[in-house]
């Protein structure tokens, strides 16, 4: 019988080989899909969309999840609307209210750090709950973290502070995914363990040069690496440390963020 995607969602990989369907594949087997990057869990398969900057979406057998919706609706159109929105914090390319209202439907559940709950109108928080670094929650089968994202360095303090901001790591059917936010390579992130999946920040004045974000990447090691909030930092730069550091073992994926 034909299967379609979003059917393949729910499908663990022996299920899928029985069905005669080979394309199910871990990414290290293929390059970026204009459907997404398909990776598989425990859960069954998950797909990443790189949307622009730090706009990202994942479809799930739980639901559809934005991350940072910016940017206008119409960059979402090819997608399914979502069953929740995950905020990190209140700077514009990651917190904008038109982008939000007009991507949420009925039952679109939205978690943000409480400096952005806060701020959100009547009709978006009903449906809202904030997490604050170290937090946990879940969205379906979904575990939640929020972990904390900030600045370091003296002369970027201003724009992330500690306490104020989030990442978070979603873990789906067995597989973590880290979300970073707009953080430096704090200690909090240089301690994750079992990460599969991490989007990383690199620009400056407010996140990390490409050593930093090279050097805290070392340090946990996730399988797979997408720079993101990248701008104009040199990302083949950073995949270079990056290797020098560790020698293999993390894959750089690069998205078509810009």
């Amino acid at each position: 019988m034909p299967i379609n995607r979003r059917q393949t969602l729910g499908l663990g990989l022996s299920t899928l080989a029985a069905l005669g369907i080979t394309t199910i594949l871990p990414r290290t087997a293929f390059g970026q899909q204009p459907e997404g990057d398909l990776y598989p869990s425990d859960a069954g398969n998950f797909f990443i969309h790189p949307i622009s900057h730090a706009s990202l979406v994942i479809e799930t057998p739980s639901g559809v999840i934005h991350v940072d919706p910016v940017g206008g609706a119409e960059l979402y159109s090819s997608l399914p609307p979502p069953d929740l929105i995950l905020i990190t914090h209140e700077h514009g390319d990651h917190f904008d209210l038109p982008t939000l209202e007009a991507l949420v439907v009925d039952g679109t559940e939205i978690i943000a750090n409480p400096a952005v709950f806060a701020m959100l109108p009547e009709a978006l928080a009903s449906n809202a709950r904030e997490m604050a670094n170290g937090d946990s929650d879940s969205f379906g089968d979904i575990a939640i973290e929020a972990i904390p994202a900030y600045n370091t360095t003296e002369d970027r303090l201003q724009y992330h502070p500690q306490g104020r901001d989030n990442g978070y790591i979603l873990t789906i059917g067995g597989k973590r995914v880290y979300i970073a936010g707009d953080t430096e390579d704090i200690p909090e992130m240089r301690a994750l363990e079992d990460i599969s999946v991490a989007f990383v920040p690199m620009n400056l004045p407010f996140t990390m040069t490409e050593e930093q974000a090279a050097s805290g990447v070392a340090a946990f090691l996730p399988t797979y690496v997408y720079p993101y909030h990248y701008r104009d930092s040199d990302i083949d730069l950073f995949e270079q440390l990056l290797m020098e550091e560790i020698g293999g073992g993390t894959e750089v994926v690069r998205g078509e963020w810009y």
